[in-house]
């Protein structure tokens, strides 16, 4: 009912940049919190910031002051703006949504937590 589709991601050197983007779509009533995470080979998966429907962000300590989490959310979708890349960024980047599903009259309906497919992200140094 809700699919999330991820893109942005690549190879890029040290120090460069990426942006990662993430729409929703389908029976969508409201979007609560949309989130990027990510894991790498051998590694759990982890936060890497977060961003709720009134604003707030959070992010993760080893990515603070070099990405920037922000949503539009007129077209539910978020990015990942990730500057001073690091090839310890080197992973799978996953989107995450808090979704309350529309019902058949556009009433909600129910919570349901939806997983992107997941970018590479590749940092080389």
């Amino acid at each position: 009912q809700v699919q999330l589709v991820e893109s942005g991601g690549g190879l890029v050197q040290a120090g460069g940049s990426l942006r990662l983007s993430c729409a929703a779509s389908g029976s969508i009533f409201s979007i609560n919190v949309m989130a990027w995470y990510r894991q790498s080979p051998g590694n759990q998966r982890e936060l890497v910031a977060s961003s709720s429907s009134g604003g707030s962000t959070n992010y993760a300590d080893s990515v603070k002051g070099r990405f920037t989490i922000s949503r539009d959310n007129a077209k539910n979708t978020v990015y990942l703006q990730m500057n001073s890349l690091k090839p310890e960024d080197t992973a799978v980047y996953f989107c995450n949504a808090a979704v309350i599903v529309a019902g058949p009259v556009r009433e909600p309906s129910r919570y349901l937590e939806v997983w992107g497919q997941g970018t590479q992200v590749t940092v080389s140094s």
